[in-house]
């Protein structure tokens, strides 16, 4: 299953943008986590969908996103659908779950204040780059021109 903008449940012909169809093989999980709050920044609330062995990645990341207060849970739908075993060439019925989650209140404040410690973060390793430089280049037996 690839991530990709899907028609709505139904064959509505509206484009969800904000529906990650989640693979337990694909990528990592973090991944889908940092694509959920980025949806959750453009659109307000995300819709993660997966089917049989996937379910369990879904739940994971609802959990993490919830625990962390960056979402609050909307709607929860399982279902089953019918799928084509590829090897037998018959239908099969598959477990299907799909879980909105909308921005909580402090999601906003949460983002900012990563993102400001993901700064002072970078900044300080670009400080103690330019700082041991020098001091490498002289235990090489370089000139340090200062």
């Amino acid at each position: 299953m690839a991530i990709e903008a899907v028609p709505a449940i139904g064959g509505d012909a509206l484009v969800q943008k904000n529906r990650i169809q989640v693979s337990n093989t694909k990528k990592p999980l973090f991944f889908y986590i940092n694509l959920a709050k980025r949806y959750m920044q453009q659109h307000d609330e995300v819709q993660l969908s997966a089917l049989g062995m996937a379910i369990t990645t879904v739940v994971t990341i609802a959990e993490i996103l919830k625990n962390n207060g960056l979402a609050t849970e909307k709607t929860v739908l399982i279902s089953s659908v019918g799928v084509k075993d590829e090897n037998k060439g018959r239908m099969i019925q598959k477990a299907k779950i799909e879980i909105v989650l909308v921005k909580s209140e402090k999601f906003d404040r949460l983002i900012a204040a990563n993102n400001n410690k993901a700064a002072d973060a970078a900044a300080a390793d670009d400080n103690k780059q330019e700082q041991t430089a020098p001091a490498a280049d002289e235990k090489k037996g370089h000139a340090v021109a200062n």
